[in-house]
Parts: C-alpha cells; sequence; structure tokens
C-alpha cells in the first residue's frame, strides 16, 4: 500500500474518488470539491488548506478522506471555541488542527472511505496515518465532523471523543402528494402551513423549481448571477463571510446537474427576488443556502421548506435535511435528528477536562431532544 497526503483533489483520480461514495453524496463527490478549491472557496483568506488522504494498493485508490488543515473555525458548524480559548490562555496553540468534514456543509456522510469490504483493515490505517501526520507536523488535534453513525461507532471505539448535537430532518412516509404529508400533521400545524402557503401565492410569487432535468429546466448564467448576488446579501446582512461564489455554483451545476436544485422566486412583473439551493443524493435532499432582494411574507418557508418537501415527494427521496440549527422547522414537520462528530486530542494537557465536557453536552442533547414535542398526530 501507499499513503499519499494530497494539497489538491485533483491530484486524486476522480472517477476512482467518486467509486468509494456511498448514495451519490453530492458533497462528497470529486466535483463539487474541486470547484471549491477552483474558485478559492477553500483557501489562505478562510484558513481552509487542503490536505486530503488518498490510500492505493497497485496504484488503485483503495481508501481517501477529505482532510483539511485549518488555522480557524470558521464554516465547521462544530464549535470548539472554548477549546480553542482555553489554549491561548495557556499560552499553546490550538490551530492549526486536521478536520475531516466538507466546508461550510454541516450535512452528514462518509468521511472515511474505502471499498465496502476492506473496512476492518483500512479503517484503523486512515486513524493512524491522521495521528501520525498530526504529530509529525505539530497539530493540536483532528475532529471528524457529520460523520456517518457506522464511523462514529467505529471511532469511538478506537478512543475517540465524541460529541453530539440536534438538527431537525423531514422524513418521507411514503407519501404520493402535499396532502398526504399535512394529512399526518397535528390539527394546529396542517393550518398554519396551509395559511403560510397561501399567503405567498396571495402576493402572486412565482417558484421555479430548476434541476437540470432538461435544457427548458435548468438554471442559466442569469440565474446563478441572481442567486449569487442573494446569497452575498444574506452574509453582509448578517456582517457574516461569504465564502462561495458566482463561479463555484455555475461549476458545480455544470458538473452535477442532477444533484444540483435550485428554487428562484419571480414577482409578477418578471424580477427574481430571492432563490434557495439545495443539492440531492440517491435518497435525500439537502437544503443548503438562501437569500433574497426583498421581503416577502413567509417566502423563506414556501422556498426551503415547502418546496423541498414536494420535491422530495415527486422524487421519491426518503429523507430532507435543511441545514443546521432551527427549532421553528419542527412545527413544519421536521423532527428532531442526532448529529455527531469525533475528536482526538494531540498530546493535549485538556483531554480529560474536554471528556468530561463531551459527556456533559451528550447528555444535554438528550434531554434537549426527548423534550421535544412532536409536530404529527401518532406520537
Amino acid at each position: 500500500m501507499r499513503i499519499n497526503i494530497h494539497s489538491e483533489i485533483q491530484q486524486i483520480p476522480a472517477n476512482e474518488w467518486n467509486s468509494l461514495i456511498n448514495d451519490n453524496n453530492p458533497f462528497l463527490r470529486h466535483e463539487f470539491l474541486t470547484a471549491l478549491e477552483n474558485n478559492d472557496c477553500v483557501s489562505d483568506e478562510f484558513g481552509w488548506h487542503p490536505c486530503h488522504i488518498a490510500i492505493y494498493e497497485d496504484d488503485e485508490l483503495i481508501a481517501g478522506m477529505p482532510l483539511y488543515s485549518k488555522m480557524n473555525s470558521y464554516g465547521e458548524f462544530v464549535f470548539d471555541h472554548a477549546w480553542a480559548d482555553a489554549y491561548q490562555r495557556n499560552n499553546l496553540s490550538y490551530f492549526p488542527k486536521l478536520v475531516s468534514s466538507i466546508p461550510y456543509t454541516p450535512a452528514s456522510g462518509q468521511r472515511l472511505l474505502c471499498k465496502s469490504d476492506r473496512k476492518d483493515e483500512v479503517f484503523p490505517l486512515l486513524i493512524q496515518t491522521i495521528q501520525n501526520f498530526a504529530q509529525q507536523q505539530d497539530y493540536s488535534s483532528f475532529h471528524c465532523l457529520f460523520s456517518q453513525s457506522d464511523e462514529q461507532d467505529w471511532m469511538e471505539d478506537y478512543g475517540l471523543l465524541a460529541r453530539h448535537d440536534c438538527q431537525f430532518h423531514w422524513h418521507n412516509q411514503d407519501y404520493s402528494c402535499f396532502d398526504d404529508f399535512l394529512a399526518k400533521l397535528d390539527k394546529r400545524k396542517r393550518k398554519n402551513i396551509r395559511q403560510e402557503r397561501r399567503r405567498v401565492a396571495q402576493q402572486e410569487i412565482t417558484l421555479r423549481v430548476l434541476d437540470g432535468s432538461s435544457p427548458s429546466n435548468t438554471a442559466t448564467n442569469r440565474d446563478w448571477k441572481d442567486f449569487a448576488r442573494f446569497y452575498q446579501q444574506t452574509f453582509a446582512e448578517k456582517h457574516g463571510t461569504a465564502t462561495l461564489n458566482e463561479g463555484f455554483f455555475k461549476e458545480v451545476a455544470k458538473n452535477l446537474p442532477d444533484q444540483t436544485i435550485l428554487v428562484l422566486a419571480d414577482t409578477p412583473d418578471g424580477r427574481c427576488i430571492a432563490g434557495s439551493l439545495m443539492f440531492t443524493s440517491d435518497t435525500t435532499l439537502y437544503g443548503r443556502h438562501w437569500g433574497c432582494s426583498e421581503q416577502i411574507d413567509k417566502l423563506h418557508f414556501e422556498a426551503c421548506y415547502y418546496q423541498g418537501i414536494e420535491y422530495c415527494i415527486k422524487h421519491k427521496l426518503q429523507t430532507f435535511e435543511p441545514g443546521a440549527q432551527g427549532e421553528h422547522k419542527i412545527a413544519r414537520g421536521f423532527i428532531p435528528t442526532l448529529t455527531r462528530s469525533s475528536h482526538w486530542l494531540n498530546n493535549s494537557p485538556f483531554e480529560e477536562s474536554i471528556k468530561n465536557f463531551t459527556q456533559h453536552e451528550q447528555d444535554g442533547v438528550a434531554h434537549y431532544m426527548k423534550s421535544l414535542k412532536s409536530p404529527y398526530k401518532d406520537c
């Protein structure tokens, strides 16, 4: 076997990398990671430096991991600011650290990629490679974010610390139409959703769902320019950092046309005023970004949630992950769902304290999820 650390995803053969991906996850695909790098969305400016792991056998890729050297904690959605602060107050360096994640994307998926019949052999090798790399290059820690449950179980068995959090996901119960979904909700939630959808319709807003299924249903350059403007404006209003750009959106849409869904909202006079970007695997829809140039009552819920639910029902997708946080999603049919991550500390003096913290955090998340009431009638 030969183990390489690659500073660019393009150094790894695309077809071999993609062959290791389960469920055709769009964020793990070579095309998506390449678009991030080609358009400087991961760069010195934002503190993400690719160092992807690839394991070859007879020059064939048999395992890999998306991996980044991080100089900050931006765009991770698993917050460790208190950890970094503890290091700083004790004159220790928390950065750089190693992170296996999809930049700016709090969506669960594989992090340890390998051929399905080689897990027992290759998973330990991947972790050993990371630990050796961290020790040689003096990284403070390794963080595997939003990993799959089987990977998480395996990493915990190897001594990595576990962190838990809660997102809100929608699950398809073999609905044939949106009204079937509404019928499962309690009366108050059902009435509220109908009112919100009616409010958007009353304002004569037209929704376009562009998914690349045909030339007439593919987003144009003008559409992507509009959406990039909405995206930039969202971050400007929140005093955040807009890391993605028009070039990235267009490249992903070109190379993953069947997995990129753009929902745009038009006024009666033909002006595009809002957009929502989603991606799909073979079984799951992922809601990612939203932006608008005009505030239209309830339009956010329509473009980001209800259009996504309708898309899942129409295309028989099983799950809709609309993104991080947002307890308000419960009232719209999304239920609490546990997310997990794994963490390894490189000779840290705070390991025992952080271990205690993660256990308290797990207990707190479990208590929080148990306290939430389901929006469905039979629960």
